[in-house]
């Protein structure tokens, strides 16, 4: 079996133990004589499935009795439209545009109230964080949102924004699980698990319990309420129950490997390796601002078109597949989530490094 370094954004590497374990138990989950693929979400085996997931998440994360944790589907673009219908009590929210996704956030919000932008890095192609300390923010805002962690741009913010009382929303996709959180900062924390916790399909929305009410804005669908799903524990009607097991075996990963903590050094010990090269290299450099860079995705150029398809057609070759970098952006990109190895940033440089001699 020969796998490749898969630096993908999304769907992305997941633990080999994990898709081994999942493996073993395809055709019979623990003597059930059955996968998890055709098992009854309402059966005894499955709850004990989802349940297991949420406590092990709960633990790993250390959320707050306070929160409820739904296993949802239709992806973190669904919650575009799902947190204004639930929470735009007041018809006006507060959007900081940081990439691609903020601001699909922002557009998708302008069809429930007012969005008002209050910061954005979109005049340098969104490479860096802007300052959020003291931002506008309408007092009747009903929550300020941002993207944590910018899968596309390669930046994150290392301080959360002061939002001045309001509730913050934050999208966490391509950060979850990286390191430690402090949950009770925000109203809701939630992202797409395609990209550091399991297979396309599943969003896990975090979110506080004073958030879920009846009263969202009228017409919006039975499926689209936060207090469906958590009335209903996630099992209001049939979930992604596979992808959920699937997250639920890597939650177990995760706390093996020493939970986020441990994550969080080992994250900051792989973007080091490959930032110090790129620092250095006179070939190669990295598009963001130092301060905002993000440990799961690095976006890098040569500056030269034709040298980075090269760059990208010879390390795929070489086993390291996924590399071409965003169209509004360019050259290459590295996404490094916790399931790629240390050796694969490391090997990774070596082969930027002979291809710089090279070339």
């Amino acid at each position: 079996m020969s796998r490749v370094y898969n630096f993908s954004a999304g769907p992305a590497v997941l633990p080999e133990e994990v898709l081994q374990e999942a493996a073993e138990e395809m055709l019979d989950y623990k003597g059930s004589g059955m996968s998890v693929m055709e098992m009854s979400h309402r059966s005894k085996v499955y709850d004990g499935i989802i349940k297991a997931a949420e406590a092990d998440l709960r633990e790993l994360m250390d959320i707050p009795d306070n929160y409820k944790v739904l296993f949802l589907q239709g992806g973190a673009s669904q919650q575009f439209a799902m947190i204004p219908m639930n929470l735009m009590k007041h018809k006006k929210a507060a959007y900081i545009v940081t990439g691609q996704w903020a601001k699909k956030a922002f557009q998708e919000a302008q069809n429930y109230g007012e969005a008002v932008k209050v910061a954005s890095s979109e005049d340098e192609t969104f490479s860096y964080i802007p300052d959020c300390s003291d931002l506008d923010i309408p007092e009747d805002a009903d929550y300020v949102y941002i993207c944590e962690n910018n899968t596309i741009y390669g930046t994150k913010y290392k301080t959360l924004p002061n939002t001045k009382g309001h509730i913050l929303v934050a999208d966490v996709s391509s950060c979850f699980l990286s390191e430690p959180v402090d949950v009770s900062k925000y109203g809701i924390i939630y992202g797409g698990v395609q990209k550091n916790i399991g297979p396309a399909g599943v969003v896990i929305v975090i979110i506080r319990e004073d958030l879920i009410t009846e009263d969202t804005l009228p017409g919006t669908p039975v499926m689209l309420k936060y207090k469906t799903h958590a009335d209903a524990d996630s099992l209001y009607n049939t979930p992604p129950a596979y992808g959920i097991y699937i997250c639920g075996k890597v939650f177990q990963w995760l706390k093996k490997q020493g939970g986020l903590a441990a994550m969080q050094e080992r994250n900051e010990e792989k973007a080091k390796i490959l930032y110090d090269f790129l620092d250095e290299s006179k070939m190669f450099r990295g598009t963001v601002r130092k301060e905002d860079r993000s440990l799961m995705n690095v976006p890098f150029v040569t500056g030269d078109k034709e040298l980075d398809a090269k760059f990208v057609k010879e390390a795929e070759a070489a086993g390291f597949v996924n590399l071409k970098g965003h169209r509004t952006v360019g050259g290459m990109r590295a996404s490094i989530y916790n399931a790629m190895p240390k050796e694969g940033v490391e090997k990774l440089v070596a082969f930027m490094k002979k291809f710089e001699e090279e070339n």
